[in-house]
């Protein structure tokens, strides 16, 4: 017998919590869409939460003539995918290590390796910031070219794809290089890989397959799920990271996009209705990455919390 007085009571709470998670983005599409005169208001009297009288779609053009926002634009996804790709192939290789080959202390490195999950992330980058800034002159002294490289911008054009230095701080190795290696990404596939048959690589092993034929041809594609749940949560937080590009980046070319968001707030006031437009634009790679991805990051997440 149904009951659907119940599934009223049910429903309810879940349309207002979901509305509660809307309201941000109706906020700032709504905003996005008012004239500035309107939008000052608005700070005082909340009304953005209203519909605007008119729709100024022109404010997301504007912003790309604000400020360099297409610069931006690339090189937050340009370290974004490096980052990505980076960090997936190496937690890979690691969780590869520490669940299938049989070594000596491999479960008390496993450990010391997961117990820098504990240290916070403010903590590390102090010696991060430090060893980029080193990091030429440790290496000049033996490798001539890498001190050479540290001291000469790429190109003095601007408008080129690559500027900044080679390697060392204000340049894209700084900002791409550290957040290529995850403890949590280890930790992620490892557990994803206990979990697999280990059939498949055996039978591979036993026709004389090597461990990196084993590792690209037959592991990686069977924990595809658990890949791509831990590319998702790398790109997403490579792409809103902040204080890292804050305090490696000096040139206004290396900027990334939440870097570029400061531009429209200036000392006398800010441009609400662009930093809007700005963020609604910055959202729209994290919404194709997780709808294109959500397929696979849904299996991960259910296969990764089986026990196998």
């Amino acid at each position: 017998m149904k009951r659907p007085s119940v599934s009223r009571w049910v429903h309810l709470p879940l349309l207002m919590f979901a509305a509660m998670a809307l309201a941000p983005l109706a906020f700032m599409l709504t905003t996005a869409l008012s004239e500035p005169g309107r939008t000052l208001r608005a700070e005082v009297s909340l009304l953005p939460m209203l519909m605007p009288r008119t729709w100024h779609w022109n404010n997301f053009i504007e912003v790309w003539g604000k400020v360099p926002f297409m610069r931006y634009y690339l090189n937050s996804l340009m370290i974004s995918l490096a980052i990505t790709s980076g960090q997936v192939l190496t937690s890979a290789m690691a969780a590869y290590a520490f669940a299938r080959l049989n070594w000596p202390g491999r479960d008390r490195l496993f450990l010391a390796y997961l117990a820098t999950l504990m240290i916070p992330g403010a903590v590390t980058m102090i010696p991060n910031f430090i060893l980029m800034k080193s990091l030429p002159e440790i290496f000049g002294k033996c490798l001539p070219f890498v001190d050479w490289l540290s001291l000469r911008h790429l190109t003095p054009d601007p408008s080129s794809p690559m500027v900044g230095r080679w390697v060392g701080l204000d340049s894209y190795f700084a900002l791409i290089l550290p957040g290529m290696f995850s403890a949590y990404g280890t930790f992620l596939l490892r557990q994803f890989l206990l979990n697999q048959p280990r059939e498949l690589e055996e039978a591979a092993e036993i026709d004389g397959c090597g461990h990196a034929r084993i590792f690209f041809h037959i592991t990686l594609p069977l924990a595809a799920p658990g890949v791509a749940t831990l590319a998702i949560f790398t790109f997403m937080g490579s792409w809103g990271s902040f204080l890292w590009p804050l305090v490696t980046v000096n040139h206004d070319e290396l900027r990334t996009l939440p870097l570029g968001l400061q531009a429209f707030q200036g000392q006398y006031g800010t441009e609400w209705h662009l930093l809007m437009a700005a963020a609604l634009l910055m959202l729209l790679p994290i919404l194709v990455v997780f709808v294109a991805g959500q397929r696979f990051f849904l299996r991960g997440l259910m296969l990764g919390g089986v026990k196998g």
